[in-house]
């Protein structure tokens, strides 16, 4: 199972509308693997504290409204993801980027724009995924996410979450193919 708690230093980007395109730029969209996106997350983008060496290690992702909107990339969550954020905390979220960040296991966190701001003034906080609670020094917010994708999240991402359900499909097919009803149904027909 993924991390239920996360931990760690917020880099934040203060500002809205950041697109996919400036997640990620286009001209490194030439692969299919999850990794090496991450040195060029943001790098179009000017005035973002990416490079700088303090944040090397955040963890957290702060913005604000509209997140990842644009087109439909999910090399921009792997980008985030390659770089080693585990969370993006944000007003709100383009909602295909949000749908790939349940698929590929990062946490996407809607927050009210006064709680953002006020996140804005910590350097860590921690973001408990089971209760959905964001706790820093100064605050502690809840959060919404969806059940089933939350699921997702914590099994470390869509095609893990279903990974461990074949073993659950298997098992109910092989009862289903020695069910009496189920086999002079099909082989009766």
């Amino acid at each position: 199972m993924q991390g239920r708690l996360l931990k760690g230093k917020i880099l934040g980007l203060d500002r809205s509308n950041i697109d996919t395109d400036q997640i990620i730029p286009a001209r490194y969209l030439t692969g299919i693997s999850k990794t090496g996106y991450g040195i060029h997350l943001l790098e179009d983008v000017p005035g973002t504290p990416m490079s700088d060496q303090k944040y090397k290690d955040a963890a957290i992702l702060l913005t604000k409204e509209n997140f990842g909107s644009g087109s439909s990339r999910e090399h921009a969550v792997w980008a985030i993801t390659d770089r080693g954020f585990k969370a993006v905390i944000a007003v709100s979220f383009a909602r295909i980027f949000e749908e790939n960040c349940y698929n590929n296991a990062l946490v996407p966190v809607k927050l009210k724009q006064d709680e953002v701001e006020k996140l804005f003034k910590e350097t860590e906080c921690e973001i408990d995924v089971i209760n959905q609670i964001v706790k820093s020094n100064q605050n502690t917010f809840k959060f919404d996410l969806d059940p089933l994708k939350k699921e997702f999240i914590l099994k470390g991402g869509f095609l893990k979450f279903m990974e461990s359900k074949t073993q659950t499909v298997k098992n109910w097919e092989k009862k289903q193919n020695q069910s009496p009803a189920f086999t002079s149904t099909v082989i009766g027909s």
